[in-house]
């Protein structure tokens, strides 16, 4: 969604803290979707996280930046923490299972392309992408009681 200016130029999109929801994705776990591009493959969540919390082993069809904004998280398969302020990159391929370590863990993460969420034995058990991780936010807004909210879409 590109609006333009007084001059014709593209204008600036402002979201402010409050005006998506975080949902409730059980145990204490939110998710926010701030944008999805599916022409570009595009899809750019928030969430905060509870120590436990463990995502599914997955690999990504395409690059993935995220930036720590509170607490702390790992990779299983990694020696490393992000802790605030850390900032990762995750080339396209790349295999991992995010598991939080400090209560209230705040991750914002930009990906392109898909979540392949994998079994055991590496073969693919489902696929999240960005229109996915839409719909479902969407839904949980809903049944939340939060209505539809503006996500920056195309």
């Amino acid at each position: 969604m590109t609006t333009l200016d007084s001059t014709g130029a593209p204008s600036a999109v402002h979201i402010g803290a409050a005006d998506l929801p975080f949902v409730e994705i059980g145990w204490g776990n939110r998710l926010k979707v701030i944008q999805v591009r599916p022409d570009e493959g595009l899809w750019i969540v928030e969430n905060i996280f509870q120590a436990g919390y463990e995502v599914a082993t997955h690999r990504h069809t395409g690059p993935v930046y995220g930036y720590t904004v509170s607490g702390a998280w790992k990779y299983k398969e990694y020696d490393y923490v992000n802790r605030a302020g850390s900032f990762l990159y995750e080339p396209a391929g790349s295999v991992h299972t995010l598991q939080c370590v400090e209560d209230n863990t705040q991750v914002w993460f930009q990906m392109y392309g898909a979540n392949l969420n994998l079994a055991a034995d590496g073969s693919v058990e489902s696929v999240t992408d960005g229109t996915s991780a839409l719909n479902a936010y969407l839904a949980l807004c809903e049944a939340q009681g939060f209505g539809r909210p503006a996500v920056l879409v195309g």
